[in-house]
């Protein structure tokens, strides 16, 4: 069996702004802030550090508490953290609040948000290897 290998290639447009091009052929726009010279046009590649995130572990909990025959309303997730102050610019911590609404089971939720962290989620998994990552569950009605 051939090992599964990932690929994405990235093309520089001008100034600062480079295409991202997966091997399944979606692509994104990426630029830096005005204050590094780029043109703020697009999600720097930190920020998308963040959507990678929160989409990983937002598919991961989706999932499971589909399989888990749990009801929800939504699910929102934010992601924050706080950078160190030289560079390489990695996180010291970085805290992922999930807002799920309208679930019918909490415990299962907590439970799902666990997996989630603790086996699912590849991105958490890198993340979690430089920087404190936590996690708050807020249950909305």
């Amino acid at each position: 069996m051939a090992p599964d290998i990932r690929k994405a290639r990235v093309k520089w447009i001008e100034k600062l702004r480079f295409a991202g091009m997966t091997n399944s052929g979606r692509a994104l726009i990426m630029d830096a802030p005005e204050s590094s010279g780029g043109d703020a046009s697009a999600p720097t590649p930190g920020e998308l550090l963040f959507i990678s995130l929160g989409g990983c572990t937002g598919v991961d909990v989706v999932s499971i508490l589909n399989k888990m025959r749990v009801p929800f309303r939504d699910l929102q997730i934010e992601i924050e953290g706080e950078p160190v102050d030289e560079h390489p610019k990695i996180y010291k911590w970085i805290k992922i609040t999930y807002r799920i609404f309208g679930v019918g089971d909490k415990a299962k939720a907590n439970q799902a948000v666990k997996l989630s962290q603790e086996k699912y989620c590849s991105i958490s998994a890198i993340v979690n290897k430089s920087a404190e990552l936590k996690h708050e569950i807020i249950f909305e009605p």
